[in-house]
This record gives structure tokens, C-alpha cells and sequence, in this order.
């Protein structure tokens, strides 16, 4: 890593989501360590919670073995949860390194926002045109059942 990172804007790296050009910001304990390193003790915990490596993958896009579409779908937002649910070796860590470009503002990241989910049309409390289907679905099969069981009972010969 080099010893003075550049800082990146949000906005900056959420457009650099192209198969040619692509950046990802990956945090995690190598990337703590790797500040302390770099920043010295006396970094604060606030500040060392804040610190997430940005990374220009573009060059790895056509040898990353999930394929260029995960690393994609990676852009724009904090990826370290996709790269650690993977599951990555020892290894491929320590290849980020050469991909490294710098760290993101904090401040310019968008706080996570809360799930809302989709807005539901309203409960139809007068559901006449569906009711009178359901009724006529049960009613006419009755009603020609009984038609054939009359038709069959008054053309029988005795």
C-alpha cells in the first residue's frame, strides 16, 4: 500500500461501474491493520471504523473466476458483504493489494438507508365482480348437472 492514499469521493467511485473501468470499496480487518500501519497508533477507533479501501479492479475483470458480473453488481456500494460472504483464500486478499488506489471520504457515503417496502394497493373491501365470479364458477356446474339429471329423468321410458 502506498503511505500517503489518496481520498476518494462517493460519488467519484459509484461512477466507475463499467466492465473497462471498474472500482469497488472493500473493507474488512486487513484493511484496519493496514491503516494502522499506514496512520500510526494514533488513529482514533472512530476513524479506523470509517476507513474502506477503494480498488481499481478493471484489469482482474476478465480473470475473476465468479466472472465480470459479480464485480458489477459490486459497484456503486460498499462490497465488503459480497466479498466476505464469498468467502475469499488468503490469497486473493493479498492480490487486492495491487489493485489499491486509495481510501473513500466517509463523509461522503450515504448512510444506509432502512428497507421500505413496496407500496401495496389498498384492501378492496368491495369485491362484488370477483364474488360473483367465484359464486357462478360453483353455481353453473351445478345448474347443469341438474339440467342433465332432469333431462335423463324425464326421457327415461318406464
Amino acid at each position: 500500500m502506498a503511505s500517503d492514499p489518496k481520498i476518494h469521493q462517493f460519488e467519484e467511485v459509484a461512477t466507475h461501474n463499467k466492465t473497462k473501468d471498474c472500482w469497488l470499496i472493500i473493507s474488512g480487518k486487513r484493511a484496519k491493520i493496514d491503516a494502522l500501519l499506514i496512520h500510526g497508533p494514533y488513529i482514533f477507533e472512530k476513524e479506523l471504523e470509517a476507513i474502506a479501501p477503494v480498488y481499481d479492479v478493471s484489469s482482474f475483470m476478465d480473470d475473476h473466476p465468479g466472472g465480470d458480473e459479480v464485480l458489477i453488481s459490486a459497484t456503486g456500494k460498499d462490497a465488503t458483504n459480497d466479498f466476505e460472504d464469498v468467502g475469499h483464500s488468503d490469497s486473493a486478499r493479498e492480490m487486492m493489494d495491487k489493485y489499491y488506489i486509495g481510501d473513500i471520504d466517509p463523509a461522503t457515503v450515504p448512510q444506509k438507508r432502512a428497507y421500505i417496502p413496496p407500496q401495496q394497493p389498498a384492501y378492496n373491501q368491495d369485491k362484488t365482480p370477483e364474488f360473483i365470479i367465484k359464486i357462478l364458477q360453483i353455481l353453473v356446474p351445478l345448474l347443469i348437472l341438474g339440467l342433465a339429471f332432469a333431462v335423463r329423468h324425464y326421457t327415461k321410458k318406464e
